[in-house]
């Protein structure tokens, strides 16, 4: 079957977003921050970077705790291309680790269109002809196709990896945080939110990640947005958190076995 194929063998074709196309440039830590400042919700500047107070800390350390507390997070995951954007919508399982959602692609055609679960170590994707503005609250039964989540190579599955990893079943060291390169960098205001902008260190969950991670992190430590710096794409990709109602996620009735 032609559409299997291009699901689980990563051919070229019909379904390229299993195979996202290299780009051989890594940009630096503050052009992926001036991308990400331009979709805040009010003219914001970068007057840092300076070292982080105490409390500030203490937010980064516990921001990705915050996910973990709340259970599950709805996502927008903004993932660039050069053929297009591919945008994501949908909701993260932090406890069960564990992504669902609907993909849509921006200025480009619908081929790479359909819905995705994922976990650490594996994609599941399942093909639709006409799809819905969001993802069914019950997966469909059939039709889903696996594969192996990449870890580089693949500014998609680096996008994946990213959102899963943002989640943690205990807060971070924040006195380790400073001495790992964290530091404040601006504020904005974010979907109505007052935000403080600090980097992080590098996402572990991936070895495409050219740059520190930025989080947008509101006084309560609660994650708002994260940017990232994949080394296969030349702009950031771009994790978007309550811009909708949180969909418990579900897994796929039947797993099928992965190559």
């Amino acid at each position: 079957m032609r559409i299997q194929q291009d699901f689980l063998q990563g051919a070229a074709g019909r379904r390229r977003w299993l195979r996202p196309r290299w780009v051989a440039a890594v940009i630096g830590i503050a052009a992926a921050a001036v991308a990400a400042f331009v979709a805040t919700d009010s003219d914001s500047g970068l007057t840092g970077p300076r070292a982080l107070t105490s409390d500030e800390a203490n937010r980064l350390a516990i921001t990705r705790f915050r996910n973990y507390q709340a259970g599950g997070r709805p996502v927008t995951i903004t993932v660039p291309g050069t053929a297009g954007t591919l945008v994501i919508t949908g909701s993260i399982d932090y406890r069960a680790k564990l992504g669902y959602g609907v993909v849509h692609g921006t200025g480009r055609d619908t081929s790479s269109d359909g819905l995705l679960e994922w976990t650490a170590t594996t994609v599941l994707v399942h093909p639709m002809a006409t799809t819905p503005a969001d993802a069914p609250e019950s997966p469909p039964a059939s039709d889903w196709y696996g594969r192996p989540l990449q870890t580089s190579g693949s500014s998609l599955d680096s996008s994946l990896a990213i959102a899963l990893s943002l989640g943690s079943d205990r807060p971070d060291n924040a006195e380790l945080l400073p001495q790992n390169g964290a530091v404040w960098v601006g504020q904005g205001r974010l979907h109505g939110h007052q935000a403080d902008v600090m980097t992080g260190s590098n996402a572990r969950a991936t070895s495409d990640t050219a740059g520190a991670v930025r989080y947008w992190i509101g006084s309560d430590g609660t994650m708002y947005r994260v940017a990232a710096t994949v080394a296969s794409e030349s702009q950031p990709v771009v994790i978007d958190f309550d811009t909708r109602k949180y969909v418990p996620v579900r897994p796929v009735p039947a797993l099928p076995s992965t190559r």
